[in-house]
């Protein structure tokens, strides 16, 4: 495996965010995959809430000042980087103060879940495969963990599928129990064509939730995970169904599972 790149898109990373399920294994899984001697790159978003004296993020200007476009409006992206210098794994951050300046996630006591998530999703996918691309770096497998990782798979495999760097790569899926119950903007679909999402692809789009994007998610990604014990059956059930090759995160020893299924993945 030593041979192969390996790009983790990540929804939390502990120490930059709170120990949670997802931020662990966010953190864990790359470090211990990188460990094995197979080349990785990391990135989050760069939440408000992430202390960049504390985590001494600094910006790299070469990736920095492009801008994505979300239904004829600009917006700067800026890519920032830290390491955790005990085990020496890089995180790239995809920032922007629209998105990405409140100090919480995907919502807060306010508004449990933010009525821009649909675009800070967007922003998010594009900002990370821009950014691989500016690094020249082609990964053989793209894991996405977490739902505001959930358009990677529909961008790998639109827009960026005749990109040289991205026309081999296999894309993985981890779904978690970050469930929300709101129906995100009705301008989702606009907004996906916007970003050149073609409209076929952008249309199964409508109407979109949790339930909706987390399957299509899955059929755009080669394999699926089940990375907590309480992912909805629904979801669970689609993943079987699906015929893609999938795995349920066992608690111990997950490495040696996760190897497992990149070469199996690799071998289709």
């Amino acid at each position: 495996m030593s041979a192969y790149k390996i790009l983790y898109v990540n929804q939390e990373i502990t120490p930059y965010t709170e120990d949670t399920y997802i931020s662990t294994i966010g953190r864990f899984l790359p470090q211990n995959i990188q460990d094995t001697g197979i080349d990785i790159r990391t990135f989050m978003p760069r939440y408000g809430l992430v202390s960049e004296r504390r985590n001494q993020l600094h910006e790299v200007i070469r990736l920095s000042g492009q801008n994505i476009i979300i239904k004829d409006n600009d917006h700067p992206l800026i890519i920032k980087v830290a390491s955790i210098p005990s085990v020496r794994m890089q995180t790239y951050f995809i920032d922007n103060d629209d998105y990405f300046r409140r100090k919480s996630m995907l919502g807060d006591k306010s508004s449990p879940f933010f009525s821009d998530n649909d675009e800070r999703a967007i922003f998010f996918a594009k900002g990370v495969l821009e950014t691989v691309k500016n690094l020249g770096w082609s990964p053989d497998i793209i894991h996405c963990n977490g739902w505001i990782s959930c358009l990677i798979p529909l961008y790998v495999k639109t827009l960026y599928a005749e990109n040289p760097l991205f026309a081999l790569s296999k894309v993985v899926y981890s779904v978690y129990n970050d469930i929300f119950t709101k129906t995100l903007n009705r301008s989702f679909v606009s907004k996906l064509k916007s970003t050149n999402v073609p409209n076929k692809d952008a249309m199964q789009y409508k109407g979109s939730d949790f339930m909706k994007t987390t399957k299509l998610a899955i059929d755009y990604s080669d394999a699926a995970v089940i990375g907590h014990e309480e992912v909805p059956a629904e979801i669970k059930d689609y993943i079987f169904d699906s015929g893609k090759l999938y795995m349920i995160h066992p608690q111990e020893d997950f490495i040696s599972y996760y190897i497992a299924l990149y070469e199996k993945l690799l071998d289709f």
